[in-house]
């Protein structure tokens, strides 16, 4: 398993396309070799292809506008193979989680599920808390997402911290997406002020080492470091802090 670092973490540091470049010239410089790009501000993609290069890195998952993915597939393939990534993934469905947008989903992204696939790429569906909540019928959102698509049609990029706010056992729920784990967000979850608060992978709660195992014998090839809140940290010392920690545990 390789520890790659997720942009949405620097998002406020890549509005420009100069400092993405700087960015991405930093993270390597930490020691990084696979990122994932999100939230960053519009690029070229032979742009991205080139600067990855440069930098001796890799994208190995994207989050992509969700509308521009179901209508525009196939060029959003394309754009993804210019700069070498087969991993498409989404942040959430369309309008959040509800009944009426979960059924929409499962409508809507079959066809584009499928030629992703064709075209030799994997569509990810990325989790917050909101998923293990329950429908109408008593089963959890993300149960349902799992069952309307077949493991070669979606896979999982499970957020560590999202599934502990929900209060899920992160040791049972992997072994159930064994075949669609090959990236995961690892993110701390710590309490601080009686509140639950994001957290440098290693100086939270969630007990990782524990984790790892699992994680490997579910088919996860890429640990993205991510915490969407530094609370007024560097962005970057936090993203080299939780890479530290981690390689502090054998990674």
């Amino acid at each position: 398993m390789e520890i790659g670092a997720q942009f949405y973490t620097l998002r406020d540091k890549c509005t420009c396309i100069k400092d993405f470049s700087e960015a991405l010239a930093r993270i390597a410089d930490i020691g990084f070799r696979e990122v994932q790009i999100s939230g960053v501000c519009s690029y070229e993609p032979e742009w991205l292809r080139d600067e990855l290069k440069k930098n001796g890195l890799k994208c190995v998952l994207t989050h992509w506008g969700a509308e521009d993915l179901r209508d525009n597939t196939l060029e959003v393939i394309k754009k993804h193979k210019i700069f070498g990534c087969d991993n498409i993934g989404i942040g959430v469905m369309p309008g959040w989680v509800s009944w009426e947008n979960y059924v929409a989903f499962a409508r809507d992204f079959k066809e584009p599920a499928k030629l992703i696939k064709e075209n030799g790429a994997k569509f990810f569906y990325h989790n917050h808390a909101f998923e293990f909540s329950r429908c109408p019928d008593g089963e959890y959102y993300f149960d349902k997402i799992l069952n309307a698509f077949s493991p070669d049609e979606l896979s999982i990029t499970l957020d560590t911290y999202w599934a502990a706010l929900a209060g899920i056992e992160i040791s049972d729920l992997i072994p159930k997406l064994n075949g669609r784990l090959e990236c995961v967000h690892l993110k701390d979850l710590a309490v601080v002020d009686n509140a639950p608060s994001m957290a440098v992978v290693g100086e939270g709660n969630i007990n990782f080492e524990k984790l790892m195992p699992l994680f490997e014998k579910a088919g996860t090839k890429h640990l993205l470091i991510e915490q969407d809140d530094t609370h007024g940290e560097c962005p970057f010392e936090c993203l080299k802090r939780s890479y530290k920690n981690l390689k502090a545990m054998g990674l």
